[in-house]
């Protein structure tokens, strides 16, 4: 029995992604020591027989924690902001766990071996989307050129959630963790306090992005230990897109020593005449080579 699995989550029009996600992972050779679990929040039946010639298991997401029913109809794939919060109730049988969403896919597998090492000891392993290039992290209204009016992703989803002024104040400038890339073992405290931080979420803020708001809840206030890993290891394109080194072909950081990016992660889409990459693989867009010349190319997986 393999002690390690990989997890992600898809409906049926993000079959695609997670399709080429799980390619991803297979084409490197160490995948054969490791397991790959899927749950279907809405997939047809066609994609998952396709799916089970490739995976270890597949298992049909659930509401672990009741929502208001007209805030979740008929958006299954919604469940991803509650289930993966549950990932050895669906998967009981292993020991780390790692999370990729489906609109992410792996580039180098170093950075899957540093998640599996970062999570040891019941730490949390997981990426802060700031580092260099980036540019804002925060936006504020500023009034009278002096009082300024938080904005940030984690202050505006706090208030609404009515976690309280001082539990938001404590993360409105603390660095946003994504939580579309993370591992954790199966007996980490991280999983029980994260679900405590989850329930409150869920009940007056949004679905979406609840789950978020409850991991960073979990590590700046109630201070699960944490090992940040590099930017690398969960690049978010749409915060700032990669070069690509045409002599190594691959996708590369953008600054010195433009290191490999680890895995590829186009969360809130890269769009282009009004389409989005993640749906239409046709769309490219231009970003530079490591000399500063400028080339068409898709941030998709290819095999």
């Amino acid at each position: 029995m393999k002690k390690n699995v990989i997890v992600s989550l898809a409906d049926a029009n993000y079959y695609p992604l997670l399709d080429e996600l799980i390619n991803s992972i297979r084409k490197f050779k160490q995948s054969e020591n490791f397991s790959i679990c899927i749950l279907d929040a809405g997939l047809e039946k066609k994609q998952r027989q396709e799916l089970a010639k490739k995976v270890d298991e597949i298992k049909t997401a659930e509401w672990d924690i009741d929502v208001p029913a007209y805030k979740v109809k008929d958006k299954e794939w919604l469940k991803s902001q509650v289930s993966r919060a549950y990932l050895p109730k669906y998967f009981p049988n292993y020991e780390k766990y790692l999370w990729i969403d489906c609109d992410a896919w792996v580039n180098d597998w170093d950075c899957v071996e540093l998640y599996f090492k970062a999570c040891e000891n019941g730490k949390l392993g997981i990426t802060q989307t700031i580092g260099p290039g980036y540019r804002i992290t925060s936006k504020v209204n500023w009034l009278f050129g002096k009082l300024a009016i938080i904005k940030s992703q984690n202050f505006k989803h706090a208030i609404k959630s009515k976690i309280g002024y001082a539990k938001a104040r404590k993360l409105a400038f603390a660095p946003h963790i994504n939580i579309g890339v993370f591992s954790m073992e199966k007996n980490s405290p991280g999983w029980q306090i994260w679900q405590k931080n989850l329930i409150q979420t869920l009940k007056a803020g949004n679905i979406f992005g609840s789950e978020g708001l409850a991991i960073n809840m979990s590590v700046y206030i109630d201070e699960l230990i944490t090992e940040f890993l590099p930017l690398n290891c969960n690049w978010i394109t749409s915060n700032l897109l990669p070069k690509f080194d045409e002599n190594k072909n691959t996708f590369v950081e953008p600054f010195l020593p433009n290191n490999k990016i680890g895995i590829m992660h186009l969360a809130a889409g890269i769009w282009k005449d009004g389409k989005d990459m993640r749906t239409n693989k046709e769309v490219k867009i231009q970003i530079e080579n490591l000399e500063g010349k400028l080339l068409e190319k898709s941030l998709r997986f290819e095999n």
